[in-house]
């Protein structure tokens, strides 16, 4: 197994960054499968007119339309990407949609500035940022208590769903940089969260887990 896919070691940002310069004209198209679970994983978020939710690795900005819709012209859609250029077909889709609402940070993840509280995030099939505790307690520090957290994507089907597995596996390789976490990919978001809905589809090999922020675990589960 390659450097970039070894089972223990955690995400690399400059694999990503390669990663996903390569993706970035197919990348779309490739999701194309998955847009049922995108739209069934926003739904989970219960978003409200008026609401700010983050999409923590937005990517082209596919769900940006979504939680626009979700929140309203009075509410407020953050999109946080730190590849280049996927955040500039995001920047693009947002210009030619014209939406005055939505506001977009190339950044990582760990390091973004976000502004205010908000109200829900959303994490679609960003396995790494999931894997990184600073980017998860960053995106959790900006949430008002109680706010709805929705995250959704690949994971290890049992081992007897072996198709399952090779198409987790394939689609692992273009998508992640570490294979570690794929058992239980929330795992680090129940540190801030409260008691975990976890629906699983697909033999097991797709995730929805959805949850709220419990108040005083900013900085992670109290002991």
């Amino acid at each position: 197994m390659t450097k970039t896919r070894n089972e223990h070691r955690g995400p690399d940002r400059e694999a990503a960054l390669a990663q996903y310069r390569q993706r970035a004209a197919v990348y779309d198209l490739e999701l194309a499968l998955f847009e049922p679970i995108r739209r069934l994983a926003i739904t989970r978020l219960g978003l409200q007119p008026g609401d700010t939710v983050l999409d923590v690795g937005s990517g082209t900005g596919l769900s940006l339309g979504l939680l626009r819709e979700g929140v309203g012209g009075a509410g407020r859609v953050v999109g946080i990407e730190q590849s280049p250029p996927m955040m500039e077909q995001a920047s693009e889709r947002v210009r030619q949609s014209g939406w005055n609402n939505v506001a977009l940070s190339c950044s990582p993840v760990e390091s973004a500035r976000i502004a205010g509280q908000a109200d829900a995030a959303f994490f679609h099939f960003t396995h790494d940022i999931l894997l990184h505790p600073e980017a998860v307690s960053n995106v959790v520090r900006h949430l008002k208590p109680g706010a709805r957290v929705v995250a959704s994507g690949l994971k290890w089907a049992p081992a007897w769903a072996m198709p399952a597995n090779l198409f987790v596996a394939a689609a692992a390789l273009r998508s992640v940089t570490s294979l570690e976490g794929l058992r239980e990919p929330w795992s680090q978001l129940g540190n801030y969260l409260g008691p975990l809905d976890v629906t699983l589809l697909w033999l097991g090999s797709i995730y929805i887990a959805s949850g709220t922020v419990v108040a005083g675990r900013a900085h992670g589960r109290t002991r």
